[in-house]
């Protein structure tokens, strides 16, 4: 009798991890939503974005709207070099280039 109860319980057990591990195989066999889909594009393309950047690009890639190309970043010595160009062109000279150059390079 004791050894059949053992067998019984061996069964029970091996029937029971048979059908706990098919059950994630199931699950990842499901297809995802279009909605889930389009998460999973937009979170990897948000890759490296943080904050407000990141909520604003996931907010108009879930929409389905394409973010306009952002201006790429002057660097300072890019921002130097065009403003005093225009505070050239503009025969700026003393203060009014100071004032000028200084809201130029604040952007």
């Amino acid at each position: 009798m004791c050894m059949q109860l053992r067998a019984l319980a061996v069964a029970s057990l091996l029937v029971f991890s048979a059908s706990a591990m098919a059950a994630p195989q199931a699950a990842a066999k499901k297809e995802l939503t279009p909605q889930q889909q389009r998460m999973s594009t937009c979170n990897t393309q948000a890759t490296g974005k943080k904050g407000d950047e990141r909520k604003t690009f996931m907010s108009s890639c879930l929409k389905g709207e394409t973010p306009a190309a952002a201006p790429a970043k002057q660097t300072q010595q890019q921002k130097m070099t065009s403003c005093n160009k225009d505070a050239s062109a503009k025969s700026l000279k003393g203060d009014e280039r100071k004032t000028f150059m200084s809201t130029c390079l604040k952007g």
